[in-house]
């Protein structure tokens, strides 16, 4: 397979960005009040119910686990019958988890708001989206998957302050409800009325069956584009956590760490624009090495004490190329007939890892520190590179397995 794409010249069609468009403002608003949530929620939620950081944090894990678990079973609903109720389905999943959760008294009814919700993210965030605009343009969607992680990268920035100030007037139980009450009202809507109707259910050039992806796990590419995925997903999982007592363990004042830590959402949505003004003449696999060498290079200048905002940065704009090649890759690599299906595959991999890592770092900074976690992170970013070039030189062969 040739590393080289013609780039894409054709106009885009109204209807073109009016899906991306209306799955844009999805996706700010289902990651910013799914994923992005204890990032405002927690402190209040710890001073009003005197449950501990780790129980709360142990309820998003849970969530991010069910999410991978759903991916599967996901993707083969897409493949069937388009993206347009699952995505509804994923919205009035979260807004449901969202509800219980405003009326959790107790930690049980606390982790069941997190396993709705966790259903609600895989059925409502980028896998799906991305399955979703695989099913609808086929190989065509590389663009329309770029300009959706460019609305992505707007999630915290936008929904971090309306949490904040939903939370200071309404309480934290009450933000919630508020939350449910958009997806009722916006979203859901925006899904079954904004997105257009797939083609009628179809069986895949393999075949319809949830066992003929069996040759996937025999294919080595796969497991190239999983592992790398794991890698990234247990990075960003883990820089959340520990970013700010890596900075200030290097002797920067609290406001500065904060400083730094605010300059990765710009970096990420950057890096897509630039993605974006390439349009798509270069293979994805190019974007997956330009993504790897940034983490590791953003990694290992933190690790080695230089400048810490440009590494923050060059982190940054690494994990916003991955946010695309996540989606553009497999879609390269193995086309558009089983996409929806072979994303429902990659995702669980990645989300198990991303809600694995924070409590493997948590023991790791236990026994080792701030410094211990950083090193750690090092070890994670020096793998997708040599996923990179294993990947690339059996692209160079013709996949030869």
């Amino acid at each position: 397979m040739p590393l080289k794409t013609d780039p894409d010249t054709t106009p885009p069609s109204p209807q073109f960005l009016r899906t991306v468009t209306v799955l844009g403002i999805v996706m700010i608003f289902s990651w910013g009040s799914s994923f992005y949530l204890p990032g405002i929620f927690h402190d209040p939620m710890a001073g009003d119910t005197g449950w501990s950081a780790a129980q709360l944090s142990a309820g998003f894990s849970l969530g991010l686990l069910v999410s991978g678990l759903a991916s599967p079973r996901v993707g083969t609903l897409i493949q069937r019958h388009g993206g347009r109720r699952v995505l509804a389905v994923g919205m009035a999943l979260i807004a449901l988890g969202q509800v219980v959760m405003a009326m959790a008294h107790s930690l049980p009814v606390y982790l069941l708001a997190w396993i709705i919700t966790g259903l609600g993210m895989g059925a409502g965030l980028y896998d799906a989206a991305f399955s979703a605009l695989g099913r609808l343009y086929g190989e065509g969607a590389r663009g329309a998957i770029t300009a959706l992680t460019l609305f992505g990268g707007f999630a915290s920035t936008v929904c971090w302050p309306i949490s904040a100030v939903l939370v200071e007037y309404l309480g934290w139980r009450g933000a919630l409800l508020a939350y449910a009450g958009f997806h009722v009202l916006v979203t859901i809507p925006l899904c079954l009325w904004g997105l257009p109707r797939a083609e009628t259910p179809h069986a895949t050039v393999r075949g319809g069956g949830d066992g003929a992806l069996g040759w996937l796990y025999r294919d080595p590419r796969f497991w190239l584009v999983a592992l790398a995925g794991m890698c990234f997903s247990a990075m960003a999982s883990v820089l959340t956590l520990t970013l700010i007592p890596i900075l200030t363990g290097q002797g920067l004042t609290l406001a500065a760490a904060v400083g730094i830590g605010a300059l990765f959402g710009p970096a990420q949505v950057a890096a897509r624009v630039i993605e974006m003004a390439g349009r798509g003449r270069h293979h994805p696999i190019w974007t997956m090495a330009v993504s790897a060498a940034l983490a590791l290079a953003g990694m290992v200048a933190l690790w080695a004490g230089l400048a810490a905002g440009a590494a923050v940065m060059a982190f940054g704009a690494g994990n916003g190329l991955w946010s695309i090649a996540r989606g553009s890759l497999p879609l390269a690599v193995f086309g558009a007939a089983d996409y929806p299906r072979i994303m429902g595959r990659i995702a669980p991999l990645a989300l198990i890892a991303s809600a694995a890592g924070p409590w493997v770092a948590g023991m790791i900074s236990e026994t080792f520190g701030a410094e211990g976690a950083l090193a750690f992170l090092v070890a994670l970013a020096v793998i997708p590179p040599g996923l990179t070039v294993a990947l690339a030189l059996r692209l160079r062969r013709g996949h030869a397995v």
